[in-house]
């Protein structure tokens, strides 16, 4: 274990206990983050001064979500949230993998040179969701996405490996109820759900057995 460097970053850790090499990965892609924000709109300016609560501490709950996992899929990973924080508590795990998908090639690139300088096993694809899901790839463990579209067009995106035998997890915020009943309508799926630590009106869904609604 390693001591955190300010109360913020203590208070992010505390969720889940990380390694030296880790809580350094992660100081080195908070870093990253400020250093590239400005020029790429990685996140919400307004954002970066509470980084460890509102991101890392937000990112590091969902790793807690499918502790065992090796392999995940990061739909529209933009800034790297969750996924290079998953990747940096997964780096000295064996066949460790993170893929994440951006489209937009001035975020792909953020997420290129950060996977590279903090040494995460971490595969981009800069390319639409679609054209990579169940095509360039076609199994893993988890599928995320934090913040990316309604869980009925998650569920859509993420099928291919959904139907395959990955876990979808996904942050969700206050209309979660309200999402769950408008992808029922589409979609038949069990799902469990896991109170944010972050954010007092936001949940985590973990999904699984995700099947076509009947017509």
């Amino acid at each position: 274990m390693t001591a955190p460097t300010n109360a913020d970053e203590a208070a992010a850790l505390a969720g889940l206990p990380v390694s030296r090499e880790t809580a350094e990965r992660l100081t080195l892609y908070v870093d990253l983050l400020r250093r590239w924000n400005p020029s790429k709109n990685l996140v919400a300016a307004s954002t970066l001064d509470a980084v460890w609560g509102r991101h890392i501490a937000d990112s590091l709950q969902i790793v807690r979500c499918a502790p065992d996992a090796a392999v995940w899929v990061d739909l529209g990973s933009g800034g790297g949230l969750p996924a290079l924080v998953v990747a940096a508590v997964l780096a000295d795990r064996p066949g460790a993998l993170v893929h994440c998908v951006e489209s937009k090639l001035g975020k792909a690139a953020f997420l290129q040179e950060a996977a590279r300088q903090m040494r995460v096993p971490v595969k981009v694809w800069p390319k639409r969701i679609e054209d990579v899901v169940g095509r360039e790839v076609a199994s893993a463990d988890v599928v995320s996405a934090r913040a990316l579209a309604p869980l009925a067009d998650l569920l859509s995106l993420a099928n291919p490996l959904l139907k395959t035998g990955a876990v979808g997890v996904f942050p969700k915020g206050q209309d979660v109820g309200v999402e769950l009943t408008q992808a029922a309508k589409y979609w038949r799926f069990t799902h469990r759900s896991v109170p944010s630590v972050t954010d007092p009106r936001g949940t985590i869904l973990v999904v699984r057995d995700v099947e076509t609604a009947p017509a």
